[in-house]
């Protein structure tokens, strides 16, 4: 009898539950679509459609800064569609893709610019087409536009000053910049040219190109060691893990180095201390993602600056051990940009980073 009544009992018990175990299901399951799918499109929201033009490909960098455009325009709920022109190209190149935009109808166009100055005609057809236009990653002063950017300038500076200092003042450095002609490459080398006037027992023995590619750049620096120059030093425009993975395939010790906050130099910052000793210079790629708030600031007529420009920091081992220890994520890809969002710029979710897709 007993038995019976506790049987029944919880029978009864289970049928009461059932209503909120279900309630409980659907929450979870709501938030976790919520997640993936982005914001609704309000009632009469305004809906804009938003040109991309970009010119390096194959690139870690600029990978992550296409993905946080899409992940940034499909969170915001206000792009309708992105028409993105991502190539490998030039100067000639990417004023045709502009060109092919402004003649599509679309609202705003988000531009890494491949030149300071032969952009600006273009650009002001643009805006003459009452067209956004955003620069991001390089700055480009032209009439009308606006500019979302690291502080190039003072990337080059502070990664220089902590090599030398590091070096007391005295030895052979290298510099390996970037893409000739382009803004950021101009600025960054600006930057360690401002540092490199304060010591004046530093000697600049090599300074090459790399196209921002890493396994260019990681070849550039085996044949410079493998030719029997000495080098105590080496700075780089953020092509560094394959530059530090240089020293050991040519089995010589390694040397202080300077490299972006890219995953793969942050791992190895601190995984080969206290032999390898290097220094990060933060430079997001979501800076992506900023073009697309700043953007659609301007179209909805929303105070936004005309150049908001991020201050770049320096990590290094041990000392910004909790912030390399966020970062140094061992399943990311070496070449990826390390820190997905820049607030309050950008709002997606991880997520929707990942996945990569826009509107």
């Amino acid at each position: 009898m007993r038995s019976r009544l506790s049987i029944e009992g919880r029978r009864r018990r289970a049928a009461a539950l059932a209503p909120v175990a279900l309630a409980a299901v659907l929450v979870v399951a709501a938030l976790a679509t919520s997640a993936f799918a982005g914001p609704e499109k309000g009632a009469g929201q305004q809906q804009y459609t938003i040109g991309v033009s970009n010119t390096l490909v194959g690139n870690g960098w600029r990978e992550g800064m296409i993905c946080s455009i899409k992940a940034q325009a499909l969170k915001s709920g206000q792009v309708s569609s992105l028409r993105i022109a991502h190539r490998q190209t030039d100067t000639a190149g990417q004023i045709a893709d502009i060109r092919s935009l402004i003649s599509a109808g679309v609202n705003a166009i988000i531009i890494n610019p491949s030149s300071p100055t032969a952009l600006k005609p273009i650009a002001a057809q643009a805006r003459a087409r009452g067209i956004q236009v955003v620069f991001i990653d390089q700055y480009v002063n032209a009439p009308g536009a606006y500019n979302a950017t690291n502080d190039q300038v003072a990337y080059g500076r502070l990664g220089a000053e902590w090599l030398f200092k590091k070096l007391k003042g005295r030895g052979n450095v290298v510099e390996m910049r970037g893409i000739a002609g382009v803004p950021a490459d101009t600025d960054r080398h600006k930057g360690f040219q401002q540092a490199l006037r304060k010591y004046r027992n530093i000697r600049v023995v090599k300074s090459v190109f790399t196209g921002w590619q890493f396994a260019p750049g990681g070849k550039q620096m085996l044949d410079l060691l493998n030719s029997g120059q000495r080098v105590n030093g080496v700075w780089t425009s953020g092509i560094d893990y394959t530059v530090v993975n240089a020293f050991r395939t040519a089995r010589k010790p390694y040397v202080p180095v300077v490299g972006a906050d890219n995953f793969g130099f942050i791992r190895q910052v601190k995984s080969r201390y206290p032999r390898f000793q290097g220094a990060a210079v933060t430079n997001p790629s979501s800076i992506g993602g900023v073009g697309v708030t700043v953007a659609l600031r301007a179209l909805n007529k929303q105070s936004v600056p005309r150049w908001v420009k991020l201050k770049p920091d320096i990590w290094t081992w041990p000392a910004d051990k909790a912030k390399i220890n966020r970062y140094a994520s061992p399943r990311a890809p070496a070449d990826g940009s390390a820190q997905i969002q820049i607030n309050p710029w950008t709002t997606y979710s991880l997520s929707q980073y990942r996945a990569c897709k826009g509107p």
